[in-house]
């Protein structure tokens, strides 16, 4: 089977798709990965043969747009970009796909959704985060809008409808029903709702006790758990670290995560209060990343995978992106989680419901960061309920192997196998 995984987005986004196609290639299968080429070492040192979709250059202008990670201008500003996808997607699938290929894409991959509606070609849409699927059973939580689930359920439905119709669709109608124009597809609404989720298959990339699903969600969602892939294979601590990791008490690491932030505030806030409560701590920040005056008792790191750091750490501050926060689970320790846009603040909610941890919007200030440490540090309650968590974390390697047993099952219903061809005009609808 030809496994062509599609994954746009942030290195958030990428990561898990990643340990998905690590597990399918060594399962036998031949594994595609089709990706923005600033990801081009990471996926080469994978083993996965890397399908370029748009420049380095591009991803990186994307990714230090203030704009996309201020909650007033993050989705007009994410749509315009993955919009420029739609089509360059579609043209490299054309090319790609064979009589044994499914297609397996992130949020964003609208282009396989045509391939799949265009010629047949089978397809599994994959959530990462469950904030993506919108539901009015249990509304997923946002900075700017967040619907409360004390309302009748009738009142939420009504609501999510006309925000779909009203305002998703709206701004993303227009460029997705144009290019669906130029393929002699009819128009569709409901994108983001509906739309996207493959009717074939669609993957949930966590598990149930995090997300339990809801009815208003696809009927053809499977959940498998986290993948939990963060290149720790490729990287080894160097001796100075662990050297200061052994020389003291577990300390508290900040990591913003690939979110823009004003960095020498969010860093000097967290220093002055490390120093002021007496506890070690540990930078994960940008290569280059201006720093303020640092102590001894901290370091920087510009990466560390987080699965070898944080079973020594005492706390994670984070930007509640969804793998930061499973690594987290895995590592069974508590989390303040400091959302800024996107799915963040329905990860921070989800973790907090588990009582693994605290949301503190941003920006922080010393004295919410004070008092919300303090908290994590006294209550026992907090370390317990990590402790308790991580027990209920499958290996990456399960998660991964869990997903690919519902990609095989949709390739052998719908895969139309005719002997050694190529283009997806070869490939019968179904």
């Amino acid at each position: 089977m030809h496994i062509l995984i599609i994954a746009i987005g942030s290195a958030g986004d990428v990561h898990p798709f990643l340990g998905l196609g690590r597990t399918f290639a060594r399962q036998g299968h031949r594994v595609s990965f089709c990706t923005s080429p600033a990801f081009a070492p990471i996926v080469e040192r994978s083993g996965l043969r890397l399908l370029p979709l748009g420049t380095a250059e591009e991803y990186q202008a994307a990714m230090n747009d203030p704009a996309l990670w201020n909650p007033k201008t993050s989705f007009k500003v994410l749509w315009k970009i993955m919009a420029g996808f739609i089509r360059p997607l579609f043209d490299i699938l054309e090319t790609e796909v064979d009589n044994e290929t499914i297609m397996v894409g992130s949020l964003w991959a609208f282009g396989a959704r045509l391939m799949q509606e265009k010629y047949g070609v089978p397809y599994v849409s994959v959530q990462v985060s469950p904030s993506t699927f919108i539901s009015a059973r249990l509304p997923p939580v946002h900075k700017r809008f967040s619907v409360p689930a004390s309302w009748p359920y009738s009142v939420r439905a009504a609501l999510f409808w006309a925000i779909e119709r009203g305002i998703l669709d709206r701004v993303c109608g227009p460029d997705l029903n144009r290019e669906r124009a130029t393929l002699g597809l009819p128009p569709v609404k409901h994108i983001l709702g509906q739309w996207l989720h493959s009717p074939q298959g669609v993957l949930g990339l966590f598990p149930r006790w995090f997300a339990p699903p809801q009815i208003d969600w696809p009927r053809q969602v499977s959940l498998t758990g986290f993948p939990l892939f963060d290149e720790s294979e490729f990287h080894e601590m160097d001796a100075e670290l662990e050297d200061f990791l052994a020389g003291g008490p577990a300390p508290v690491v900040f990591t913003p995560g690939s979110t823009m932030v004003d960095s020498m505030t969010f860093f000097k806030t967290a220093a002055d209060t490390l120093n002021g409560l007496g506890k070690r701590g540990i930078f994960l920040a940008k290569q280059g990343e201006p720093m303020p005056p640092l102590p001894s008792s901290i370091v920087v790191r510009s990466y560390v995978p987080l699965s070898k750091l944080l079973p020594r750490a005492k706390i994670l501050v984070h930007h509640g992106g969804i793998g930061t926060v499973s690594q987290a689970f895995a590592a069974g320790i508590p989390q303040l989680a400091v959302p800024f846009a996107h799915d963040q603040f329905d990860n921070a909610a989800r973790m907090e419901r588990l009582g693994c941890g605290l949301r503190l919007d941003a920006p922080i200030s010393g004295p919410s960061l004070r008092t919300a440490l303090l908290r994590l540090l006294e209550e026992e309650s907090f370390q317990k309920n990590s402790t308790a968590t991580r027990l209920r974390v499958d290996s990456g390697e399960v998660s991964c192997l869990k997903a690919l047993s519902v990609i095989e099952a949709v390739g052998v219903s719908h895969l139309h196998v005719a002997g050694p061809s190529s283009g997806p005009q070869l490939v019968h609808a179904g």
